[in-house]
């Protein structure tokens, strides 16, 4: 049986983007009896906020994407982020990076086509010594010099070196919490979900997660990564910069109009109609959704 997930971030009100992933994610189990699992990703507290979340399970539930079943918090799932870290530590595979951000910034490593720093090894091969761990300082797993393949459900088959696209990873933060990309496989694995629905954005994260996957022993998911939905001079939405925020949304359209327009969009229909999400059920077809970034003029949906 299929267990996807729903997976927001409290940090901002839903937009459109995340409402059409969630969509995806939503058809694509429960149109073969599949189960989706609700997880709030609340790693980061600076920006995390009580009432986003409540904001969030709000918009799940007026657009009908309700869920089954909901996984704990990641505020609350401490005590297995670090049971993953010491497997990580048992095979020899952490060490202490005690660079800053603005040496990270100024380092003369490479960077990854989304901007990402991809990290020169600085501290890899260092001896910490007390003074120096008594600094603050982030841990890093040593990812091997290999190349991860996969087949995307959705955009096809994939290659990706682990060194060349990442250096080494960041599993814990410099705050010693667990870091983003350790936390969300030890949570999937951990509720059983065995479907990942997300952004396209996220399509360089896949190799790093299957190898963490692979070294701590865990099944890993089938992916399908979704197209972006664009502002239309191209940048990505954004829940810091309001674009097309739910909010404002439901000021003006129903919930099934909202559907309409992304499923319309996503190529699930050949129309914008309003539908409900279970009414787009039967005509739901991986086959049928698009795989190229979508461009959306606020001022057009919104004259």
């Amino acid at each position: 049986m299929i267990c996807g997930r729903f997976a927001p971030s409290p940090s901002g009100r839903m937009h459109l983007g995340n409402a059409f992933s969630a969509l995806l994610a939503w058809l694509s189990a429960k149109s073969s009896g599949g189960q989706i699992v609700l997880r709030i990703e609340d790693l980061d507290p600076a920006r995390s906020r009580p009432e986003h979340a409540a904001a969030l399970l709000e918009d799940f539930s007026w657009l009908g994407l309700h869920w089954d079943r909901r996984a704990p918090d990641q505020s609350r799932r401490g005590e297995a982020y670090a049971a993953a870290l010491e497997k990580l530590r048992e095979l020899g595979l952490l060490y202490p990076c005690f660079c800053s951000r603005d040496q990270l910034r100024a380092a003369s490593a490479p960077h990854a086509s989304d901007g990402r720093v991809i990290y020169a090894g600085t501290c890899r091969n260092l001896t910490p010594t007390a003074e120096l761990l008594s600094r603050p300082h982030c841990l890093r797993a040593r990812l091997p010099d290999r190349e991860i393949s996969f087949i995307d459900g959705l955009q096809g088959p994939q290659t990706l070196n682990l060194q060349r696209e990442w250096g080494d990873l960041i599993v814990r933060r410099a705050d010693a919490v667990a870091a983003y990309q350790l936390a969300v496989v030890v949570d999937d694995a951990a509720a059983g979900v065995n479907q990942v629905v997300r952004g396209r954005d996220l399509l360089s994260s896949t190799p790093v997660q299957l190898w963490l996957y692979e070294t701590l022993g865990l099944p890993a998911p089938a992916y399908y990564h979704v197209p972006m939905l664009l502002a239309a001079d191209g940048r990505r939405l954004s829940k810091r910069d309001g674009d097309l925020d739910l909010a404002a949304i439901r000021q003006r359209w129903s919930a099934r109009r909202t559907v309409g327009l992304l499923a319309w969009m996503a190529g699930i229909t050949d129309r914008w109609e309003e539908v409900s999400p279970q009414e787009l059920l039967p005509a739901f077809d991986w086959a049928r959704v698009r795989r190229e970034d979508i461009r959306l003029d606020a001022a057009a949906l919104f004259p």
